[in-house]
């Protein structure tokens, strides 16, 4: 099933360009798209991920080390999970 969902999180477009770089080319599993915008307090996430399985995994795979070293090195802390919140998906249209 469909997993989709936004947050947000208090880092600037350079940390988060960091983080990116860590992660490497690869695509993760399950990944159907992934949009970063910027926001007053930093930048929002929206992703939709074929399913929840596939995002955990990620996760704690790949994702949590490099926030855990990139962000905190740029934050000086290591920021709490952010809030996120879920998305009832009806359709995800991408392109190739």
């Amino acid at each position: 099933m469909t997993y989709a969902f936004t947050f947000e999180v208090p880092i600037d477009p350079t940390t988060y360009a960091r983080i990116k770089e860590a992660l490497g080319p690869e695509k993760p599993p399950g990944l159907v798209a992934h949009l970063v915008h910027r926001t007053p307090g930093g930048l929002r996430y929206t992703d939709v991920w074929e399913s929840q399985a596939d995002w955990k995994r990620f996760v704690e795979e790949r994702l949590h080390p490099v926030v855990d070293r990139v962000v905190t090195a740029a934050l000086g802390f290591r920021p709490s999970e952010p809030e996120v919140e879920h998305l009832g998906m009806v359709d995800a249209w991408v392109g190739d």
